[in-house]
């Protein structure tokens, strides 16, 4: 598509529609998934509630982010957590390598976090000669067939049982093949075990940061997380500068929306609080914890009254769930990091509409991301804001990329058609002249190619006046 400079989003959708085993693992997970939320939040009423709490904390937080990010430092430095800032990926990943050299480490084991994944840590730290694990079981798959995350969930969600046998019989040296989940997940805890001890530093995304406590909040469920983040010497937290909450008591309603919404419970097998490096007396925890606060351009969303409720986000990824666009496609159709309809809002603001402004159309509009998103993200509205950016006659700097899709053509056809509808007289002549033409007129010009995929509207051979007035009516 020509939308795009660095990927082709049609031949991608293309692939992935016909991919039979991609679909049908698709349609198999997105079900059961759905169906956990739904249970979960059974009572709708309590849950728009719970909504509504959720969607104030989180306006709240970005109402005063600058001073809470401050707050937040000072918090953390006081219980001896070393603060970073980084305003690229570029400086993120820099900083992040300058710690473990300075340690002398060249072997990391990471929790899960689609902000390395957004800075490409992987891909940065072992071109420098340092080996890096993904210790959470799904990115640890997708680490091992060489894939990026499908889901900003579940990472390996678009692979089935059969698939991830035949990979670790592949790639882990000594195993035999087996479909049997137990075992599977046994292969994968006794390689990831030394892992953990040889390695010399760990790192983790964050959830929420506390301002009030410099407190670091981790959601996980299988332990990994607690074990980057305690058995290394060095623990490095790496976040979107969005994350902050204000208050300790805004973590329960955000943990309880995360929770249900992700992955259908009523809360995780481990939630970690995070608030200072191994205190005198303690027998665990890292000597050092490092939190590197990522911008990577949103203090400039922050800035747009609407487009800064894109970092309500608390990254629960249900609106993937109930998409029609990406439970049919998947996430590695979308190109990007994040996928789905919080990826058709956030990319395009991150990386420009020239770049990403493609993901946009993604989307049939239905509401379903809205209805269900637990802050109550106005999705599909910013969605059709990013689309008419594409087309702005005067950029205003809101979006980079403003008005790269304005043409020639397409603009004097507008005018043309404003013109027809502001003048009574030409409007009577064009829609003679359309009943005319019949069921024709919505396949000529630039039509056709939409009529390719829609139902054309059929155009009545005579107009409501002319037929009134053939029956004697006075249309005056």
């Amino acid at each position: 598509m020509a939308e795009t400079t660095g990927f082709d989003f049609a031949k991608n959708i293309r692939q992935a529609l016909g991919d039979q085993q991609l679909r049908k693992n698709f349609k198999f997970a997105m079900g059961s998934m759905i169906q956990k939320r739904r249970l979960v939040f059974a009572d709708e009423e309590e849950f728009e509630q719970l909504r509504a709490i959720g969607q104030a904390i989180r306006t709240r937080a970005l109402a005063k982010l600058p001073e809470l990010l401050a707050q937040l430092e000072a918090r953390c430095t006081a219980n001896g957590i070393q603060v970073h800032w980084a305003e690229t990926t570029e400086e993120a990943n820099a900083t992040v390598l300058e710690i473990m050299q300075r340690h002398g480490a060249t072997r990391m084991v990471k929790g899960k976090s689609m902000v390395s994944e957004e800075m490409h840590l992987n891909h940065f730290l072992e071109a420098r000669g340092i080996a890096v694990t993904e210790t959470d079981l799904g990115e640890f798959i997708i680490q091992l067939a060489g894939e990026t995350p499908s889901h900003i969930i579940v990472p390996a969600i678009h692979k089935n049982k059969e698939q991830i046998a035949r990979l670790f019989h592949e790639k882990i040296p000594d195993t035999p093949y087996t479909e049997k989940v137990e075992e599977l997940n046994a292969i994968a805890r006794r390689t990831l075990r030394q892992r953990f001890f040889d390695g010399q530093v760990g790192l983790s995304g964050v959830n929420m940061a506390v301002a009030e406590t410099g407190t670091l909040c981790l959601v996980e469920n299988e332990g990994n997380g607690r074990m980057c983040t305690t058995v290394p010497p060095v623990h490095i937290a790496v976040m979107g500068l969005e994350k902050v909450v204000e208050k300790l008591s805004d973590v329960p309603p955000l943990l309880r929306l995360l929770t249900g919404s992700a992955t259908g419970q009523l809360i995780t097998t481990y939630f970690n609080m995070i608030t200072s490096p191994r205190r005198p007396g303690e027998k665990d925890g890292p000597l050092e914890v490092h939190l590197v606060i990522l911008d990577n351009g949103r203090s400039r969303i922050l800035t747009d009254p609407q487009f800064r409720q894109t970092l309500q986000c608390i990254r629960c990824g249900t609106c993937l769930n109930h998409c029609p666009v990406y439970t049919r496609i998947g996430g590695h159709a979308f190109g990007h990091v994040y996928p789905g309809p919080i990826g058709e809002i956030l990319t395009p603001q991150m990386e420009g509409l020239q770049e990403a402004g493609v993901l946009a159309t993604a989307s049939s509009l239905c509401n379903a991301c809205e209805a269900v998103c637990p802050v109550k993200i106005p999705i599909p509205g910013l969605i059709r804001e990013l689309r008419n950016a594409s087309y702005t006659a005067t950029p205003t700097g809101r979006v980079p990329g403003e008005g790269f899709k304005r043409n020639l053509p397409e603009t004097l056809a507008w005018k043309a058609w404003e013109k027809v509808n502001r003048t009574p007289a030409l409007n009577a002549v064009v829609t003679r002249l359309a009943g005319l033409l019949g069921d024709k007129a919505p396949r000529l010009g630039p039509l056709k190619i939409w009529s390719r995929y829609r139902t054309p509207p059929r155009v009545a051979r005579r107009s409501l006046h002319a037929m009134t007035r053939a029956q004697g009516v006075d249309n005056e």
